[in-house]
């Protein structure tokens, strides 16, 4: 869509993410309420104080009032009785309490607890530790050098950043984080990188061309090293848990290429000059020669040599940005400071931004929880389902889109789905090895649009919600081809 549609259309997509946020907590709660009335959602305890996996009453019985069945008696014995997915149980307070299945995600207040307790105070660690090596790398110099080197590629692809803009160089070791499958280091990089274009923004609640570039080649999350995924895989007994790593790593490969390719067709950058070619190939070169090194591993050997490579080039390039620092500490001198103090200067800086991210993440988990848990989630997934089957869609494929629907909304959730695919069909079926490859080879977009628009204030994200969609899409539907190729 152009940018001079009309009016009422443009304003639609813009505010894309926040009538899904607005959609999901009024039709989860409205629905949740009309189940209650008509007498089939026995209680609303479970979506406010509940925690995901716990057994989900929908009865309860005082058993004084009912006969002395073999049921109670057996619970009496033995403890709870378990037929099928039903569990029966005699609670403290004497009554007979009757459970289906388990709860899906975390209440409400259970996913504000830990939305800061397990995701937000983790990335505060993460923010103020890179922040503080950032620092370094600016006093240093060295970010300017960078962005220099890369201008030539960089500046076609974000053709509105100056060449030397140092925005260059964070969105480098983002890229180069997500690469070797460390995404807890690419954030603090990836949010200074948007901070950065942010400085630069003439409409400051607007998002940029280049802020929607970056962020959908981000949120495409070209990975050489799930480490990750072939950890769960072993815990579930796969046979050759790093065999889904070749398969990860085209499907992200893809999802970047249809990220990269759609948002310059919307904002008409000519990728097809020598520079962007040359960097293409050469991305492409280098991927095509570690898969060929890693597929001749065996084993332990294929998962040993995975791990120690993307936790040592971690570690390469905080020794790397370390030793240039003391290298040129004149620098530091002539600004009157030192290495330490530099840190400590970005360290604080990361904190404040862990400090603004903090609403948009628990605003987005706290509706998607309120969603899952009203059932409505599960009703989109199974309507899917049944389309998808009078379409002819394999039923192991038909399996694992649960994650593929829950990947885009919670990491967690989809992650929950994964293991739960692999548990009942086994890692190694088609179910098995497509869900691992819907959770590696693409993003929680929501979250990500929350998180990082949030850390400088876009509110207007232009049609970044519906490329990353796409770019998502694209790696679904390549994830099932090649898995269908490979295995």
């Amino acid at each position: 869509m152009a940018d001079g549609a009309p009016a009422a259309v443009l304003s639609f997509v813009n505010m894309a993410l926040s009538r899904f946020w607005t959609f999901i907590l009024l039709l989860s709660i409205t629905y949740v309420l009309v189940m209650l009335a008509a007498g089939r959602q026995y209680s609303l305890g479970s979506l406010v104080n509940g925690r995901q996996g716990e057994p989900l009453v929908v009865a309860e019985l005082d058993t004084t009032a009912i006969p002395d069945t073999g049921l109670l008696g057996a619970i009496r014995a033995n403890g709870p009785v378990v037929e099928g997915d039903t569990t029966y149980t005699i609670s403290k307070s004497g009554t007979l309490v009757k459970s289906v299945g388990t709860q899906p995600a975390d209440g409400l207040f259970a996913t504000c607890r830990n939305t800061i307790t397990d995701l937000w105070l983790p990335l505060i660690g993460y923010l103020t530790f890179f922040c503080g090596l950032l620092n370094l790398l600016i006093d240093s110099r060295a970010m300017e050098k960078v962005a220099r080197f890369l201008s030539p590629v960089f500046h076609r692809v974000f053709p509105e950043l100056r060449r030397d803009h140092p925005a260059y160089g964070l969105m480098t070791m983002n890229f180069a984080a997500n690469f070797l499958g460390l995404d807890s280091a690419a954030t603090p990089f990836g949010l200074k990188a948007m901070e950065s274009m942010q400085e630069d923004n003439p409409q400051k609640d607007r998002a940029t061309n280049s802020q929607i570039m970056f962020l959908c080649l981000h949120a495409a999350g070209l990975t050489l090293l799930p480490t990750s995924i072939i950890g769960y895989r072993a815990a579930q007994g796969a046979a050759n848990p790093a065999d889904i790593m070749i398969p990860c790593i085209i499907t992200s490969f893809v999802g970047t290429l249809v990220a990269l390719f759609l948002v310059a067709a919307k904002q008409r950058i000519n990728l097809f000059n020598l520079p962007v070619m040359l960097a293409v190939l050469g991305v492409s070169a280098l991927i095509g020669g570690l898969m060929a090194y890693i597929s001749g591993l065996a084993g332990v050997s294929k998962f040993h040599f995975t791990d120690n490579l993307s936790n040592g080039m971690l570690l390469v390039i905080i020794a790397l940005i370390v030793g240039y620092a003391f290298l040129v500490e004149r620098y530091f001198t002539e600004k009157g400071t030192n290495m330490f103090d530099s840190f400590v200067h970005g360290a604080k800086d990361g904190f404040t931004t862990g400090l603004r991210v903090l609403p948009y993440m628990l605003a987005m988990l706290a509706a998607l929880s309120i969603f899952r848990n009203s059932g409505l989630m599960g009703i989109v997934m199974d309507g899917l389902g049944w389309a998808m089957a009078l379409f002819g869609v394999d039923k192991q494929v038909i399996d694992a889109i649960p994650v593929a629907l829950m990947r885009p909304f919670s990491a967690g959730g989809s992650r929950g789905f994964m293991l739960d695919a692999m548990k009942t069909y086994g890692a190694d079926s088609l179910t098995g090895q497509l869900s691992c490859l819907f959770q590696g080879a693409a993003e929680t977009t929501f979250y990500v649009v929350a998180l990082y628009f949030g850390s400088v204030n876009v509110k207007d994200s232009r049609y970044t919600l519906g490329i990353m969609l796409l770019a998502d899409l694209a790696c679904v539907i390549t994830a099932v081809f090649v898995c269908k190729l490979y295995f």
